[in-house]
């Protein structure tokens, strides 16, 4: 297959699945990794794809724009990694706790599921099922409904009315933005909604978000800084983040992407 043949097709499917790795496309085409990222560069170049840490997305960034699960999951991987077994160290045998939709939370779920006792609400359809996977008969993984978002979410009425009823521990949001003026944000309106539910649910909010969200802003504010009990991001926050967020947050809690020392300190 020519090189113009093969970017083509990478790019149809960016477009369709909203996200693609590097990885996959090498084994898909039989070619090397290095060959694939020369193809994602031209693409990249050129304005039709967005590069990002092993892999590629669809390019574009305005406040309505909503990038699947698939998208997502290619970006900053190690960063969420990090940030979730932080999260992990958090969580009791025996605890409630509800993890909203998003690639960092699904990654939370992966490491809960050997946790005993534990019960689960999520919108999530990526952390129901990895939890379900899991195949524990002490846990209980409870799966709001609703209608789907193109990040697997489930929201809407449905959603809200099942989560108004509950009373959790601990509530794992991910978030697409961060900001000073606008809180934690969503580009999804109905996935603020049922985000706000969850929030008033939970008896301590934990924010899940790398540094790239710093400065993101979605059409939709879920809650203010100061919701967040503990807000745990990595060690690439620029330092007016960190200032920003340690005075808003009741704990900012930063992790290494390479096991670094950092100040991943108690978050009780």
């Amino acid at each position: 297959m020519l090189a113009q043949q093969r970017q083509a097709t990478i790019l149809e499917r960016v477009r369709a699945a909203g996200g693609v790795r590097v990885s996959e496309l090498a084994a898909e085409f039989g070619v090397s990794d290095m060959t694939i990222r020369r193809d994602l560069e031209t693409l990249h170049e050129r304005g039709l794809l967005a590069k990002v840490h092993g892999g590629a997305t669809v390019a574009g960034s305005g406040s309505t724009d909503e990038p699947g699960f698939r998208a997502k999951s290619v970006r900053q991987p190690a960063e969420k990694a990090a940030i979730a077994g932080r999260a992990a160290q958090l969580v009791r045998p025996g605890a409630a706790i509800a993890l909203s939709a998003g690639t960092t939370t699904a990654e939370l779920a992966r490491r809960l599921v050997d946790v005993p006792g534990l019960t689960v609400v999520t919108n999530s359809l990526p952390v129901a099922e990895i939890m379900h996977a899991g195949g524990r008969p002490d846990q209980t993984v409870v799966l709001t409904g609703g209608v789907r978002t193109p990040s697997d979410a489930l929201v809407g009425p449905l959603a809200v009315g099942a989560i108004r009823s509950l009373h959790l521990d601990l509530l794992f949001l991910g978030v697409h933005g961060i900001s000073e003026r606008a809180g934690f944000t969503t580009p999804n309106l109905m996935e603020a909604e049922t985000d706000r539910a969850l929030v008033t649910a939970a008896d301590r909010l934990v924010v899940l978000a790398d540094h790239s969200k710093w400065g993101t802003v979605g059409i939709s504010s879920i809650v203010e800084l100061s919701a967040a009990h503990v807000l745990i991001s990595d060690d690439g926050l620029p330092s007016e983040a960190r200032r920003v967020l340690g005075e808003r947050v009741g704990e900012l809690v930063t992790v290494s992407p390479t096991g670094a020392p950092t100040n991943g300190g108690a978050a009780e």
